[in-house]
């Protein structure tokens, strides 16, 4: 059997094994893909908790527009096809912030990613979120649970807000969008680690909202951000084509997401394979600290014991420095778990969940990182998928079983034994 598994942007990397070994190639579910512009406009006259968009436009003094970063797949570029006259013909002021949480600024080829023919038009009203900048944060006040809400001046300042965003599985928000696009995406550095502090908890996982201590922090802390605000979410199938969009209220257009977005990524599984190759599609591969959501949606299919096989280019490296610092710093998985239990800093929670896997299970990697960089994160790594697939089945047996997690940083493994 030959398997070609899609790596980067248009590349592939593939492998041949012998037909009689166990084979299970797990996609997310197929769902009916209609007319894009009609979806997204058929959202926007008909949203939830809300005025439709033009209405709630109609005595705007100002607009800003909140956009994902380039490590989402959010299909921002065909929302602004769809919604650009209404949002620049007004004779008022109207910019762009880029939701960057902690993550880096985006290149030039990234902006055009995310804004598409648009980016001309826009460039210079565009801008980008810098958790660290102090100087550009404000204080609304704390959560319940002392999260202290700073968050950009300019979603503090702005009249009118719309947000353009995605709703996919998270592995410990329980879900992108909605809420996520305050905190983390414009929230001040303190602000991000005070409230990712709480993944380290099991009940910060994918698909879970009720008792995940993440998704009720930032439910909290939005209570601080007292803004007009009309939510476009997106939720894309294992293409990237546009399934579902839900629009209005931030908290109700988010909830709908969630019932479509369940639709696309949570799909069920017999049992648990022995080996399980995870494969971080394009945006989400551009780092180890993006693709690493692959390891934990990869987790929940892998027997105890097992191998957990990694495709991801990670185009820019590694990513996040203080979880790859912490990880080289220790010798064993529950060194590093030690470490974190005497102090966290934003990006340990991505070295615990890594660590935790690595107590019951063994971690390879099929990257563009240089193999003496991985291999002290836990990841053993293989210069090919054909190399790491021929040592899983000569260590496992070749009555091993073998699954592949198509898209494994959205699809999220749930085992119903029939």
């Amino acid at each position: 059997m030959e398997i070609n598994l899609p790596y980067g942007k248009d590349g592939q990397v593939s492998a041949k094994i012998d037909d009689s070994i166990n084979t299970t190639f797990l996609e997310a579910n197929s769902v009916k893909i209609g007319n894009s512009v009609e979806v997204i406009e058929e959202a926007l006259i008909n949203p939830f908790k809300s005025l439709a968009l033009s209405q709630f436009l109609s005595d705007a003094r100002d607009i800003l527009v909140i956009v994902n970063d380039a490590t989402r797949p959010t299909p921002t570029k065909r929302v602004l096809d769809v919604i650009w006259s209404e949002i620049s013909g007004k004779n008022i002021p109207l910019n762009f912030i880029i939701a960057t949480g902690a993550h880096r600024g985006p290149t030039e080829e990234e902006y055009l990613q995310i804004f598409g023919i648009h980016y001309d038009k826009v460039k210079d009203k565009i801008i980008v979120h810098d958790a660290k900048k102090d100087e550009d944060m404000l204080f609304l006040g704390k959560s319940s649970n002392g999260t202290e809400m700073y968050v950009h001046k300019a979603g503090v300042n702005a009249h009118k807000i719309i947000i353009i965003g995605s709703v996919e599985p998270h592995y410990f928000a329980g879900y992108t969008g909605g809420r996520k696009s305050f905190l983390p995406g414009i929230a001040a550095y303190k602000t991000i680690e005070q409230n990712h502090k709480l993944a380290l908890v099991p009940e910060a996982c994918a698909l879970a909202l009720k008792g995940n201590p993440v998704h009720e922090d930032m439910i909290d802390a939005l209570k601080t951000v007292k803004k007009e605000i009309f939510s476009i979410m997106t939720v894309l199938d294992k293409d990237h084509k546009i399934y579902a969009v839900t629009a209005g209220d931030i908290h109700a257009s988010f909830e709908a997401a969630i019932e479509r977005a369940n639709e696309v990524f949570a799909v069920p599984i017999k049992k648990k394979a022995d080996i399980v190759v995870s494969v971080v599609k394009f945006p989400a591969d551009i780092d180890l600290y993006q693709a690493q959501k692959g390891l934990d949606n990869g987790k929940l299919a892998l027997k105890d014991g097992g191998i957990l096989i990694l495709v991801a280019k990670c185009r820019c490296g590694i990513g996040g420095k203080a979880f790859a610092d912490l990880l080289e710093s220790c010798s064993t998985p529950k060194e590093v778990l030690e470490t974190i239990d005497k102090g966290y800093k934003l990006g340990y929670h991505k070295a615990a969940k890594m660590a935790e896997i690595g107590l019951w299970a063994e971690m390879w990697g099929v990257t563009d990182i240089e193999p003496e960089t991985l291999s002290k994160l836990f990841i053993k790594p293989f210069a090919s998928l054909q190399d790491a697939l021929n040592a899983a089945i000569k260590q496992k047996g070749k009555g091993a079983d073998i699954l592949f997690l198509m898209d494994g940083s959205l699809t999220v493994p749930m085992v119903q034994p029939s």
